[in-house]
C-alpha cells in the first residue's frame, strides 16, 4: 500500500522540482553589440552609398534557402525558459517605419547633403546627428536652405534610432542604438569628409 502511495507522489515530486528549478533561471538580455553593429552598416551604407546599394539589392538572389525538415522535438528545460531570451539574437532594420526613414534620409543625402560633406561644411558629430561644421564654405543666400536640411535630417536620425528599439522591442536600448549608429556613420565617412571625435574635437578623414 505504501508503494503504491510512493508511485503516485513521484510524478507531483518531479513536476515541483522541474517548477523550483524554472524559478531559480534568470534571463538576461542583453544589448546585441555586434548584431546592432551589422544593422547600422547596412543602414549607413543605403544611405550614404544609395547607388551602389541599389545595384547590391538587384544582385542578390531574393529567393529563400532551403531549409532542411527536422522534427519537432522538446526540451523540457526551455519549457520553463521564457522566449525572452531569444530577443537578443537578431535587430531587424526591415520595418515599414524605418524603411521610410531611411529612403528620406537617402534622398536627402544624395540630392542636398553629400555635396556639403565634399565641400567640408557638415561633418557627423559623435552623438550620432550631422552639424554644420563650417557655415562659410557655403554661400549666405544657401545657408538658411542647408540648416533646414540639417534640421531635418537631425530629426530623421533622433526617429530612426528610436523606432529602432522600439521596433525590436526594447525601447530602453534607444542610447546605445544611437551609439552604435553614431560609430557607424564616421566609419563610413568618405575622405575629406569631418568628423567629431569621442573627445569632442574635429578631424578631417
Amino acid at each position: 500500500m505504501q508503494s503504491v502511495k510512493r508511485s503516485k507522489w513521484k510524478p507531483m515530486l518531479f513536476v515541483m522540482a522541474m517548477l523550483a528549478l524554472s524559478a531559480c533561471v534568470t534571463i538576461n538580455v542583453y544589448f546585441p553589440a555586434a548584431e546592432a553593429q551589422e544593422a547600422a552598416a547596412e543602414f549607413v551604407d543605403k544611405v550614404i552609398n544609395a547607388d551602389k546599394a541599389a545595384t547590391d539589392d538587384k544582385a542578390a538572389d531574393p529567393k529563400p534557402m532551403p531549409q532542411a525538415s527536422r522534427r519537432p522535438s522538446f526540451d523540457l528545460t526551455s519549457f520553463f525558459i521564457s522566449t525572452a531570451a531569444a530577443q537578443e539574437v537578431d535587430i531587424t532594420i526591415r520595418t515599414p517605419a524605418i524603411q521610410a526613414i531611411q529612403n528620406r534620409m537617402s534622398e536627402r543625402f544624395n540630392s542636398s547633403l553629400r555635396q556639403h560633406f565634399d565641400g567640408g561644411a557638415l561633418g557627423f558629430s559623435n552623438d550620432g546627428l550631422i552639424v554644420v561644421h563650417d557655415a562659410t564654405k557655403v554661400p549666405l543666400k544657401d545657408r538658411v536652405t542647408l540648416n533646414q536640411h540639417v534640421a531635418d535630417d537631425n530629426r530623421d536620425r533622433k526617429a530612426v534610432y528610436r523606432e529602432i528599439a522600439v521596433a525590436n522591442g526594447h525601447p530602453e536600448w534607444e542610447n546605445q542604438i544611437r551609439d552604435t549608429f553614431a560609430k557607424q556613420w564616421i566609419r563610413d565617412a568618405k575622405a575629406g569628409w569631418w568628423y567629431q571625435t569621442s573627445a569632442g574635437d574635429w578631424k578631417q578623414k
